[in-house]
């Protein structure tokens, strides 16, 4: 196993000795101006809630993302034209991010092992590819880069984003998880060994989400299904679950990911996943059981 770096937690600098920009907003930028208004707990129990519509990104930096996204939309026709044609690096290391992961330096080593296009062109999709994202899906069907706008987490949790030319969300869902899934999306945890904070203390965390009048009347989730519907919605994620491990190893990584529902993709054209990442301290990678 490769080893990875300890990540370093920034200080946050004063405003006025952070100029603010214009676009992607640099690590310095977020500290200083967007310092984050959800802690690691607070973030894990709103993945967990049951909407998905509670992660949130700073008021003031989706304004600043309102308006880098209006000149994209002049320059490249739209969102999509400017993913399609410039941001995703399919099969490649992402090399454009302003907040690169500490994962970085270990892909650019495997950089020379992952097939890739020279263009930017959407890589074809082989006539035998699975219907929908595995755990194997050949990684010249995947980008991974960082969120170049992060939702309002803490410094030291990478925000990632798994786009991949293929739907993520099972085809062959079982029928009696069908509207639950389009409504509510797919989530999960991996790297800790405690359960995550259950929905019912949803309440504690809500007046992080004041600003947004956020309130539990106005939560949009499916109510908690029988046993089996919650195993069946379980393993409807299992392909996800399988390749976060597999890049956050475990023993190194805490991750949160999930997988958008429609009523929340903000591309829905491009099937795409996010993952919140905390890299674990010394001591937490000493205590971690081995296999």
């Amino acid at each position: 196993m490769m080893a990875i770096e300890s990540i370093t937690v920034l200080q946050a600098s004063p405003p006025h000795d952070v100029p603010l920009g214009e676009g992607p907003p640099t690590r310095e930028e977020l500290l200083a101006h967007y310092p984050a208004k959800f802690t690691w707990i607070q973030m894990k129990t709103f993945v967990n809630s049951g909407d998905l519509g509670l992660l949130k990104r700073d008021k003031k930096l989706q304004i600043r993302y309102d308006t880098w996204a209006k000149g994209i939309r002049e320059q490249y026709g739209s969102i999509v034209n400017y993913l399609r044609s410039y941001r995703l690096q399919w099969g490649k290391p992402d090399r454009i991010s302003l907040l690169p992961s500490i994962l970085s330096t270990a892909d650019e080593r495997l950089g020379g092992a992952i097939a890739a296009s020279d263009n930017s062109d959407l890589p074809p999709v082989p006539a035998d590819a699975q219907p929908y994202f595995t755990a194997d899906t050949p990684p010249e069907l995947i980008s991974i880069i960082m969120n170049d706008w992060p939702y309002s987490v803490p410094s030291e949790i990478e925000h990632s984003l798994i786009w991949t030319r293929i739907p993520m969300i099972p085809t062959n869902l079982p029928p009696s998880i069908v509207s639950r899934v389009a409504q509510d999306g797919l989530w999960g945890f991996t790297g800790s060994l405690t359960p995550p904070p259950s929905p019912s203390t949803l309440p504690d965390s809500l007046p992080a989400l004041a600003e947004w009048g956020i309130t539990m009347d106005k939560l949009v989730r499916s109510p908690r299904g029988t046993g089996e519907e919650e195993e069946l919605v379980k393993k409807a994620g299992i392909e996800m679950e399988t390749f976060v491990k597999r890049r956050w190893i475990e023993r190194e990584w805490e991750t949160a990911w999930f997988i958008n529902p429609p009523r929340l993709q903000s591309v829905p054209d491009m099937a795409h996943a996010h993952v919140f990442a905390r890299h674990k301290s010394p001591d937490e990678i000493a205590a971690w059981p081995h296999s």
